[in-house]
């Protein structure tokens, strides 16, 4: 078993910076690849990046890629997500996955609750 807690959400204004962390515990981190989700109110939930056991290699959907940065410390068991130049369309509940066996998709067995990210017009 893995536990995720996610942190750093909050309300900013548009323009405005956040970084979210995701702290695991209960298996080896390293072990695991890692991504990051969001669900909008009415919407499907989606990836929004991901990160492999290294972190060597990274995913960034279109609609983040060039604002948004996901790193990892395996060291601290724990995987961030840098959003810059947040936008109105970035607000949604945020939440990091993990997979063991390949990239992390929304049949992942790991999962974060979640912390909300609001962004103000």
């Amino acid at each position: 078993q893995v536990q995720l807690v996610e942190s750093g959400g909050g309300v900013v204004q548009a323009g405005g910076s956040l970084r979210l962390s995701c702290v695991a515990s209960g298996r080896t981190f390293s072990r695991f690849n890692m991504g990051w989700f969001r669900q909008a109110p009415g919407k499907e939930r989606e990836v929004v990046a991901r990160i492999n056991r290294n972190g060597v290699s990274t995913y960034y959907a279109a609609s983040v890629k060039g604002r948004f940065t996901s790193s990892r410390d395996n060291a601290k068991n724990t995987v961030y997500l840098q959003m810059n130049i947040l936008k109105p369309e970035d607000t949604a509940v945020y939440y990091c996955a993990a997979d063991e066996s390949g990239i992390t998709t929304l049949k992942s067995d790991y999962w974060g609750q979640g912390t909300q990210v609001t962004v103000s017009s």
